[in-house]
């Protein structure tokens, strides 16, 4: 039986695994190989990089690191959990593996704009598309921003926006813009401008990104997508975790989920989706799980925390 498996391979979940195989547990890291963080061109908000890293290989990095000290990484997809008494049964194809706890770090997938993916990646490579305001708005500073969205959503980060460029346009995706007054009233005050849909046509053009609404067609140096995301927390519901109204895993200080040895980090569980939140949180789950065994282990001594 294994100590731990961890359930996806981004910041969460390596950082996790890292901590945990230095614990000298045996634990194992199943991923799927869709981590956002493979899909960042470059992030200059992370400590350490000044200059930046790519995604990609920040979680090259990871994955080293974790295997130079035992840990296992497998690419697999998790089809399903189930209870067992000393643990949990993690299925994956034709094997059932069993294991002490399962950290789960599945993270969200972004909605993307109805483009093809050839064009969605090229123009997320050359920051004509964006997903993360907090992350890269500083990169837009005085620069031409369109965000693509409605309603609170896309209120919210277009008012976000405002604050690194005076030119930020609200476009809305289906038709007419869903927005409430007091929305409309905060998007005129700030200065953003309000387009309705259905937006099309989206295009590289030289180094801008098109679309068309039915006014007009428009170039902007950046496009937000605000429309939403995904969680991959299906396998813990599925097993009776608790969760928001928005599908994100709810869990104690200490990343516990209300599923006995069942623990989750990063951006499935309710909070900051940013790399440095989810590699804390990864932190924090791994020296729990090392704590919790320990207190069913008489070898293993629990860790201490200050």
């Amino acid at each position: 039986m294994l100590d731990c498996v961890v359930v996806g391979g981004g910041p969460a979940g390596l950082t996790a695994a890292i901590y945990l195989a230095r614990f000298h547990l045996d634990v194992r890291v199943i991923d799927a190989g869709n981590s956002r963080a493979a899909t960042i061109p470059m992030t200059r908000n992370h400590a350490g990089f000044p200059d930046g890293i790519a995604g990609a290989d920040l979680l090259d990095r990871m994955r080293a690191q974790a295997r130079r000290y035992g840990a296992a990484l497998v690419q697999a997809e998790v089809a399903g959990l189930s209870e067992a008494p000393d643990g949990l049964l993690v299925s994956v194809g034709d094997e059932v593996i069993a294991t002490r706890s399962v950290l789960l770090a599945t993270g969200v997938v972004n909605r993307r704009p109805p483009m093809p993916d050839e064009l969605h990646a090229t123009a997320l490579a050359r920051g004509l598309l964006r997903y993360c305001p907090i992350c890269d708005g500083y990169e837009v500073t005085d620069r031409r921003v369109a965000v693509l969205g409605t309603g609170g959503h896309g209120t919210r980060e277009a008012v976000f926006l405002r604050g690194y460029t005076a030119d930020v346009t609200l476009i809305a995706l289906g038709g007419k813009h869903d927005l409430a007054p007091a929305e409309r009233a905060l998007l005129a005050q700030c200065g953003v401008a309000t387009v309705d849909g259905p937006t099309t046509a989206f295009a590289i053009d030289g180094d801008k990104i098109g679309l068309r609404t039915p006014e007009r067609d428009w170039r902007f140096d950046s496009l937000y997508p605000a429309l939403g995301s995904d969680i991959n927390s299906g396998v813990a519901i599925a097993l009776g975790a608790a969760r928001s109204d928005e599908g994100c895993l709810l869990v104690d200080a200490h990343q516990r989920t209300d599923v006995a040895r069942l623990y989750a980090a990063g951006d499935v569980v309710k909070g900051l989706d940013q790399i440095s939140h989810a590699m804390g949180e990864g932190g924090v789950a791994a020296t729990t799980i090392r704590n919790d065994l320990a207190s069913e282990h008489a070898l293993l001594r629990p860790v201490l925390v200050g």
